[in-house]
């Protein structure tokens, strides 16, 4: 009776799964090495690092028409930090400067920082068409919509930006007020903290979400999106407070690396998100096959030749 229950509830995939995590992790983690998912990941990050700073010049260029820049950039910084732990005030620092000098842009810099910016997302789309490989077998995406999807991303993280920054603005604001209760004063900046900390997580799997909505060929369910971007948030969650601990600790990457340690350094960051990115697509690839493939079967990778 508990069994059909779950059944209705959650889905025969579900329940398969629940009944043997281990031989879906395991199954995942085969699958993610035979499609080289390392591989796949290192290009992602290359190219994330040629295109985060013209995609966040033409976002804050864009979004200082409306925001105060400075509230702007400390928000940018903030968010930043999720992504590129440690490095996010370097980055920040560059934006400004930039915002300074912005009237020298000319349309031959414009589009050329267009052009990098939506690199990573073409590469992205590539990747994810090995991941999902079996949903390309059977449909392919028209070339124009590939030419315009990082466009179109680009557009939907500038209104994304916009949106946090009118509501971060308002925690910070509510944080520094306090209520009166049960003849104490009590400072609100403790929930606002909280708000602001679920306000990045929120924001984390709702662009992952979309990411894995729209980036595979063919329509994926709201459901498996999800399952995909809560498993990579949480990864990168862990990976990300790791790798703050490692680079304030243990790190000799300046000694090292000199005046190289913020490229090293932000593309190690990357190159991580980008794994656990694609590890979030392996595991809806994999749980859109559960009960469909024969068990016992080796995952069929990438192949060349």
């Amino acid at each position: 009776m508990g069994g059909s229950s779950v059944v209705r509830v959650l889905g025969p995939q579900a329940a398969i799964v629940l009944a043997h995590p281990g031989d879906f992790a395991l199954r995942t983690l085969k699958s993610f090495r035979a499609n080289q998912g390392l591989l796949l990941a290192g290009a992602v990050a290359y190219y994330a690092l040629l295109s985060i700073v013209p995609l966040l010049i033409l976002v804050v260029i864009a979004l200082s028409h409306w925001i105060d820049p400075a509230e702007l950039l400390q928000t940018l910084g903030r968010y930043l930090e999720w992504l590129l732990p440690g490095q996010s005030r370097t980055i920040v620092g560059e934006l400004a400067n930039f915002l300074e000098h912005r009237g020298v842009i000319g349309w031959v810099l414009f589009a050329t920082m267009l052009f990098f910016s939506s690199l990573a997302f073409t590469v992205l789309e590539n990747a994810m068409s090995v991941i999902f490989l079996h949903r390309v077998a059977i449909r392919r995406r028209h070339f124009i919509v590939s030419a315009l999807l990082p466009y179109c991303f680009i557009l939907f993280l500038g209104v994304g930006l916009l949106l946090v920054t009118l509501v971060s603005g308002s925690l910070q604001a509510m944080g520094q007020e306090s209520v009166q209760f049960l003849g104490r004063v009590w400072s609100l900046g403790g929930v606002s903290g909280v708000l602001l900390y679920l306000l990045g997580v929120g924001g984390e799997v709702f662009v992952l979400t979309s990411v894995y909505l729209v980036m595979p060929v063919g329509r994926l369910s709201l459901r498996h999106a999800l399952i995909g971007a809560v498993t990579a948030a949480l990864l990168w969650e862990l990976t990300r407070h790791v790798l703050v601990w490692y680079f304030t600790t243990l790190s000799q990457v300046s000694v090292v690396y000199g005046s190289l340690t913020t490229a090293i350094v932000v593309l190690l960051s990357l190159e991580f998100a980008a794994t656990l990115l694609l590890l979030g697509a392996q595991v809806i690839s994999e749980y859109e096959r559960v009960g469909k493939e024969r068990p016992g079967v080796p995952p069929q990778g990438l192949r060349t030749g």
